[in-house]
C-alpha cells in the first residue's frame, strides 16, 4: 500500500461517494490530485490514456455479491489491479433540513445501496425506490431540488458536502455490509509483500473441469477468498471464473499451482499481485 508520494487518481461519482471515501482512505498520507468521473468506463479509460495514475474501483460487496461489470472492464482492457481497499458501509436517510421522514415519498441512491436496505423499504412500503447513479450524486440531486418529499441513501459523509441532515444512521439490511474498492493502473506493480493474487481462467467446457483446477490450489496449499463465474461472449453456457488466491507470484507454491492449471487446458490470466486490505472482510 502506498504510503507516501503525490499522485494523480480518479473515482467515479462525486465528492462524499464511498468510492471517494476509498480512495482517501488507501492513499492516506499521500498528496492527491483527484478526479471524478461520470462512470466506471470513463475511469477505466483515463487509467489506460495515462491521463490518471491510479483508479478506484468498487468491485463486491459482502451483502450482494460481485460487481459484474467492474470484473469485465478489468479483464477487457489490460489494466492491473496494484492494491485494495475494504471500506465499512453505513447507509443513512439523507434529507433537505427540517425534512420529516413521514414527509418523505421517494428515496434515491444507486441500485446497490436501495437492494442493501430492502428490510428498510419493506417496513416503509409507501416510499419508492428511484435508481441513480451514485450515492453521492444522488444526495447532490436532493440537495438540490430542496423537496421535503424526497431523500438519498448515502454514506454520513455525503451529507455535509451537499447541505443535507441525515435523517436516519444505519438502515443497510446486513450491519456486517462492506465494499471492497480495488486500486488499478495502466502498469503492474508487485511488492515484495504482496499476498493476493486476482486471476481470470478459462476452462475447457467438459465435465469436472473446475473441480480439476480447484484441486490444484487445494494441492498446493493455496487459500481461495473468491471466485465469480461470467458467460463467454459468443459461447451461450460457457464460462471463465475471476478467482482470488493468497500468495505471492514468486512462491513456489503459488507457481504449482498455476503450471498445474495447463495440464488442464485452462487458460488463465493475471490481473494483478497485490497487498490485501486487513480493515475489514469480505
Amino acid at each position: 500500500m502506498l504510503r507516501s508520494g503525490t499522485f494523480h487518481v480518479g473515482y467515479q461519482g462525486v465528492p462524499g461517494a464511498y468510492s471517494y471515501l476509498a480512495m482517501k482512505q488507501y492513499f492516506a498520507g499521500c498528496t492527491l490530485t483527484a478526479e471524478a468521473y461520470p462512470s466506471f468506463d470513463d475511469v477505466v479509460e483515463a487509467v489506460k490514456e495515462g491521463s490518471i495514475q491510479y483508479g478506484v474501483l468498487p468491485i463486491e460487496n459482502s451483502s450482494t455479491g460481485g460487481i459484474t461489470t467492474v470484473y469485465d472492464l478489468i479483464r477487457h482492457n489490460d489494466i492491473n489491479i496494484v492494491g485494495e481497499k475494504i471500506v465499512k458501509v453505513e447507509h443513512c436517510l439523507l434529507v433537505c433540513p427540517g425534512t420529516r421522514l413521514e414527509e418523505v415519498r421517494k428515496v434515491y441512491s444507486h441500485p446497490q445501496g436501495l437492494a442493501q436496505c430492502h428490510a428498510f423499504f419493506k417496513a416503509h412500503p409507501e416510499l419508492a425506490e428511484c435508481p441513480y447513479t451514485n450515492t453521492a450524486k444522488a444526495a447532490q440531486f436532493v440537495s438540490g431540488q430542496k423537496d421535503h418529499s424526497l431523500a438519498a441513501i448515502a454514506g454520513a459523509q455525503a451529507a455535509e458536502p451537499y447541505g443535507l441532515e441525515v435523517l436516519l444512521r444505519g438502515i443497510q439490511t446486513n450491519q456486517s455490509n462492506y465494499t471492497r474498492f480495488v486500486i488499478v493502473s495502466r502498469q503492474a506493480e508487485i511488492p515484495p509483500e504482496a499476498n493476493k493474487i486476482t486471476l481470470v481462467v478459462s476452462l475447457p467446457h467438459k465435465p469436472g473441469s473446475l473441480y480439476h483446477v480447484l484441486g490444484h490450489f487445494e494441492q498446493h496449499g493455496i487459500n481461495m477468498t473468491n471466485i465469480e463465474s461470467r458467460p463467454i461472449e459468443g459461447r451461450p453456457w460457457e464460462y471463465f471464473f475471476h478467482m482470488d488466491i493468497t500468495g505471492h507470484l514468486n512462491d513456489a507454491a503459488v507457481q504449482a499451482a498455476l503450471a498445474g492449471l495447463s495440464l488442464e487446458n485452462a487458460r488463465y490470466k493475471l490481473l494483478g499481485n497485490y497487498v490485501a486490505d486487513g480493515s475489514g472482510s469480505v
